[in-house]
């Protein structure tokens, strides 16, 4: 198995990203013709434009220099030593928690040589920190409360020597190990007596879930036939949760934690059905001797999807469809069980963010990461309602799943991906909603979504509801997601951000309003290592600090965005650029400044405040050297950072 650092981060990201969009694309011409028929068909017309108000078009009128923005920039980190967190003066970062933390009350302290093993990482905080929310206690919002944190996936440091294996075989201790700290944490944390932010330990409140935590199904699919496996008969208790990546919240204070890039981890060898099997073939589940990922196949049955007709309900051919869920978290209670939402549709699920409108109407926005794939949003049949908990988490079984359309004159529409609609029937493979959900990419395809350059984290914000995404990046440009207006760049190395307005605002509408808010990149004029002038294609537009690979983003209550860069920092064209980063910008200005940068190899990723954001925690995920104990020689841990202000101030400002 691949055990130096850095060529697992290039094979697991050359996984990631390969496309699996088989759908006919139209070309620009024929979307330009389509978007001028549907609105002439729709009554739309140029008098749609006019809900926009002051909002797109005048975004982009502004060139003042930001008043949000009240921090000195940071330069980007060329040292490919650099082993540290760096913020702005007046601000201060230190580490928080780490992989192998003691969670739970009876965990043990981590092990530096990692010999710890699956037993004690079950109570340990896990690997690879991403997504998370801070949930505040209404007597000390400020001061007290708990924060859920994602553990994506795991690295080979999470073992003494690294991932082994034996005659094709891994061992079962080590896929223990692995499934352990995958999942979420959750932990409490206060303030002391001295105004430091402490974690609390032990707490009735820390709890770790994990790949081998049982979890409640609901919604259209819980029970459905192609939920049952041999060891769950019922379809109704799926073992585990997977490649935890973005998350998003509820109203009523419970976190939602998606699962993205599930289907590295599971194996059909039959060749034929792989291929016929569209919840498997669509998704790109593995085929062949062995899974992309972790070859959990080999030591963990349920992880070999291939059919088994001797085993009830073909054995564990429905595994993979058990995953690529919404998985919702009550961080209150520790004695309640994670339910899989199955409501929101099956994908390689980015984020879940939240659009709440002033009537209790909601939308769910999504990402789904992968070339050539589409951006969804989830709205419930109900509204919700402050206080009355038991609807409301009800709402969450029971919408309608949209898939984005954006046409080449700037507007968009959300079509609707419901059995008996748009071509979605049993004749075309879809007998029902369960199947349309499980099979949502093939359901967007027949609808004729969009694809797009990766479609990563979603914001909205907190005032305007208008919503942004990050479109991390595109280096393979082919056929799969064709060169059109919302992809603009041919070979889109460094990425994009797009924003958009709901239709009077509205999170449930079904037409918006779009633009390209960012083209991520070189600044104009820049020259190349050799003097020679970068290349257009790898030129941006952004007002002010250069960046690559946008991925995190998340505004703060002022409205500033913050922007999470994930790049290849070793790569030749990504010399420029430094490590990855947090910067932040103002939507009407659009200045882009650069508020913190990473040690080599790592993301930076994940991001959360307390009310007034006087606090803020990231994620540093994956780094490659030495930290948190940038010594030259540690082993290397994923890690959540606090940054505050010296002065208690608000972050950003």
């Amino acid at each position: 198995m691949t055990q130096n650092f850095s060529d697992f981060h290039a094979a697991l990201a050359a996984l990631d990203d390969q496309p699996i969009n088989p759908s006919r694309q139209y070309t620009l011409s024929e979307v330009v013709d389509r978007s001028r028929r549907g609105l002439l068909k729709g009554g739309l017309g140029l008098a749609g434009m006019a809900f926009l108000g002051g909002g797109l078009a005048a975004c982009s009128a502004v060139s003042a220099r930001s008043k949000l923005l009240g921090f000195e920039s940071v330069p980007v980190q060329l040292d490919p030593a650099f082993d540290s967190v760096q913020v702005p003066p007046g601000y201060r970062a230190q580490v928080f928690f780490s992989w192998g933390d003691p969670v739970e009350e009876d965990a043990p302290q981590w092990q530096p040589d990692a010999s710890d093993d699956w037993r004690a990482q079950l109570l340990q905080a896990g690997d690879n920190h991403d997504g998370m929310h801070f949930f505040p206690f209404p007597d000390a919002p400020t001061e007290h409360g708990l924060l859920a944190i994602n553990h994506e996936y795991v690295n080979p440091p999470l073992h003494p020597q690294g991932m082994s294996e034996k005659d094709g075989r891994r061992p079962l201790a080590e896929v223990r190990k692995e499934q352990a700290a995958h999942g979420v944490s959750i932990i409490e944390v206060r303030k002391d007596a001295a105004g430091q932010w402490q974690r609390v330990h032990p707490s009735r409140y820390n709890r770790r879930i994990s790949a081998l935590t049982p979890m409640a199904v609901s919604g259209p699919l819980a029970g459905h036939e192609l939920l049952k496996t041999a060891a769950d008969p019922n379809g109704a208790c799926i073992l585990g949760t997977l490649n935890n990546c973005s998350s998003g919240v509820t109203p009523w204070g419970t976190y939602l934690t998606c699962e993205e890039n599930w289907h590295h981890y599971f194996l059909n060898r039959d060749t034929e059905d792989l291929a016929a099997r569209t919840a498997h073939a669509r998704y790109g589940v593995s085929g062949g001797k062995r899974s992309k990922l972790y070859g959990w196949e080999s030591a963990d049955e349920r992880f070999d999807a291939t059919p088994d007709p001797g085993l009830p309900h073909g054995g564990y051919v429905n595994e993979p469809n058990r995953f690529g869920w919404v998985v919702e978290i009550d961080p209150f209670d520790p004695q309640s069980q994670p339910v899989k939402r199955t409501a929101f549709g099956r994908y390689c699920r980015e984020c879940s963010v939240l659009s709440l409108g002033d009537d209790g109407r909601m939308a769910f926005y999504s990402g789904d990461d992968t070339r050539g794939e589409y951006i969804y949003k989830f709205v419930p049949n109900g509204r919700y309602v402050p206080g009355a908990n038991q609807h409301n988490r009800q709402l969450l079984d029971e919408g309608t799943l949209y898939v984005a359309r954006f046409d080449a004159d700037g507007s968009g529409r959300w079509l609707a991906l419901l059995h008996g609609q748009n071509g979605l029937t049993a004749e075309n493979g879809f007998p029902s909603q369960a199947e349309v959900l499980i099979n949502a990419r093939a359901a967007a395809d027949r609808l004729g979504a969009t694809p797009m350059d990766r479609p990563e984290w979603l914001a909205v914000h907190p005032r305007s509801r208008e919503v942004y995404v990050t479109l991390t990046n595109n280096d393979q440009r082919g056929d799969k997601v064709p060169l059109d207006k919302v992809n603009p760049r041919p070979n889109n190395l460094h990425g994009h951000i797009l924003r958009w307005n709901e239709e009077g605002g509205d999170p449930t509408a079904t037409r918006f309003e779009w633009e390209v808010f960012l083209l991520a990149g070189e600044s104009e004029g820049a020259r190349d290592a050799h003097g020679k002038s970068v290349p257009a294609h790898l030129t941006g537009t952004i007002k002010g600090d250069r960046f690559s690979s946008p991925d995190g983003l998340a505004f703060d209550g002022e409205g500033r965005l913050w922007i999470q860069t994930d790049f290849g920092d070793s790569e030749p064209a990504m010399q420029a650029m430094g490590t990855n980063q947090l910067l932040c910008a103002d939507p009407i200005t659009r200045e882009v400044r650069r508020f913190l940068v990473g040690p080599r190899g790592c993301e930076i990723t994940g991001i959360t405040w307390t009310p007034g954001y006087r606090a803020m925690w990231i994620n540093v995920q994956h780094p490659e050297l030495s930290f948190p104990a940038s010594d030259g020689h540690s082993r290397p841990r994923s890690s959540t950072v606090l940054i505050t202000r010296n002065d208690g101030g608000v972050i950003g400002t």
